[in-house]
This record gives C-alpha cells, structure tokens and sequence, in this order.
C-alpha cells in the first residue's frame, strides 16, 4: 500500500505521521504519478501549520513540488505516456509515495536533471522567472540585488539574474551560504547580519542605484533594500519569511520607485498562455544547462520532520529534498 505524509489537523512536522494512503485513479485530464524526489521549502512546512496565506482543507498532505515516474494516465492525456519521468507542482499532496495530479501541472523532465533537481525546479524557478522578466521588466547591465540568495527562490533568481544580462549582488547569511551563491553565478555577495549592509550593498554595485529587488525575505530588510533603489527601480515582493513588513508609502514617492507584488497562482490563473510560455523558456534554459538547482541536504522519506524542519529553519546552502524509495 502507498503511504502518505498526513495531518488531521494542522500543526508543527510533528503533528504529521505516515500513513496508508492510495491515491484514486487518474480522472480525464489527470496522471497518477510514482513520486521519486519531493521538494521541501519554507512555504510548504508553513501551509503545514496552517499559516499561509491560502489553507488548504483537512486532511492535509503537504509539499508543493516533486519528480517522479508516471503511472496511469487519465482521459484526454496526450502529453504524457507510462513510464516517463516528470516533475510538477501542486498545492498539497506531494509527500507520498504517489498521487493523482492535474496533467497540466506536469512537464517532462529535460535532460540534464536529476530526479532530485528536477523535484525543486518548478516552482522557483518559474517563480523566479516570471518576477524578474514580467513584473520586474530586468534589462542587461542593470544591478539586481537579491535577498535570502541561498534560499529556494534566491538561487534561481541568481542564475535567471545573469542569463538576462544583469550584475547580480546576492544577500546571505553564512559564509557558507555566500559561496554557494558566488557558485550559482552572483557576481558579488554581502553579509545579511552585517551592520553596515546598505554601505556593501552600495560598493558591491560599484557605487550604482540597485535597479531591482528581489525580496522574498520581508520583514525590516523590505525597508533597507527598497532604499537601496534608484530612479525607477523596482522592489519585487515574493514572500515574507522575515515577516511582513511596514514600508512607509512616501518612499516610493520619494524614490520614485515601484512595490511590486508576484503570486506565480495567480498569474497562472490570470494569464495561463503566457504562464505556460515561460514554463517553457525555463524548460529549455534547464535543457541548456543555464537553469540548474544545487541540492543542499538530502533525507529518506522516514525522515521527514527533519527534514521539514531543516527547509523551515534555513540550515545549511542549498535545498533540501526527500527522496522517496
């Protein structure tokens, strides 16, 4: 029998427990997928706890983002064929040995991946894509400063960063987590607890305005960062794992610079044709070797508390990935 990661209720990783779970048979337009590799991000242990923004129904099996084989297919699936790999994403339901996705959610591994960099591909880098391209409008020789670099979304807007031309200058917290970034291909890196952080900032971008924030951190760095800006920069809002911030509204104003939301769901729902396109762009930059994932810790399926617990608390560079035996 398959198993399951579930919650009755929701709680801390410590509230989950593995259970029996067999998902149903594909429906039209679904697959049933053999998952191999599971994705673990801040996010996905905070829809755990109930504390995201959106809160997904009861019973709750969480994770967002997962490679694995396909199984079945469902009615009116052309795309897909037993027996290929895959990775996708869904709202819940991925810690499992298996599960029954919509088909669109879906895309067949490009080559050049592993299952377990396939499995964190999807979401962060789509995400990514889609702020510094659509709603950030970056330009070749500007200056992008990326916030929580080390993270998920972080390291993909390094690498996405610099296939659009721009000097990217990343922010992290350990020196560890520095290298990392300076591997993934950011041109300078700035210590995030240091006390003088707008000052290297500043002479890591040589002395220029900062064109574009890339912030999925929040909290008082929304406030250091977004001064940061120059005439017409932009400061791209993609989460709050600092907390939520309190930017006064006479900086943009003052700055004459823009606060920009980006929520990937709703795009997708808004624009699905040019959310589909860009899936595509990335497909093909990953097939090209210029979009790739650094795994950081890897765990088995029984452990998944730590696991959950390691991408909650940002131990260690690189993501954390649960493979599934």
């Amino acid at each position: 029998m398959p198993r399951a990661i579930i919650a009755d209720e929701f709680g801390p990783p410590e509230a989950y427990a593995i259970r029996d779970y067999d998902p149903p048979a594909p429906g039209e337009g679904q697959i049933r997928v053999a998952i191999k590799a599971i994705g673990i991000s801040y996010v996905d242990v905070l829809t755990a706890a109930g504390k995201y923004q959106v809160t997904p129904p009861l019973p709750f099996i969480p994770g967002s983002e997962c490679a694995g084989i396909v199984e079945a297919v469902g009615e009116g699936v052309t795309r897909f064929a037993v027996g290929d790999a895959v990775m996708g994403s869904s709202f819940g339901g991925i810690f499992a040995d298996a599960g029954t996705f919509r088909a669109s959610s879906f895309n067949k591994m490009p080559a050049g991946l592993s299952l377990e960099e396939a499995a964190v591909f999807p979401p962060s880098y789509t995400t990514s894509y889609h702020s510094l391209v659509d709603r950030g409008r970056l330009q070749p020789d500007e200056t992008l400063l990326v916030l929580g670099a080390a993270g998920a979304t972080g390291i993909a807007a390094i690498q996405v960063g610099k296939h659009l031309g721009a000097r990217v200058v990343a922010s992290a917290s350990t020196q560890e987590k520095r290298d990392l970034c300076l591997a993934a291909g950011a041109d300078a890196v700035v210590d995030t607890r240091s006390e003088a952080w707008r000052d290297e900032v500043k002479a890591a971008a040589d002395g220029k305005p900062i064109d574009v924030v890339f912030d999925p951190v929040g909290g008082d760095f929304t406030d250091k960062a977004f001064r940061s800006l120059g005439y017409d920069g932009r400061h791209l809002v993609i989460g709050f794992t600092g907390g939520i911030a309190t930017l006064k509204t006479n900086l943009p104003l003052v700055k004459t610079a823009s606060l920009i939301g980006v929520q990937l769901r709703t795009f997708g729902e808004k624009e699905p044709a040019k959310a589909a396109a860009n899936m595509g762009k990335c497909l093909e930059l990953a097939g090209q070797g210029v979009l790739k994932p650094i795994i950081g810790r890897t765990y088995g399926f029984e452990q998944f508390r730590e696991a959950m617990n390691a991408a909650f608390n940002g131990e260690g560079a690189g993501r954390v990935v649960m493979k599934v035996d």
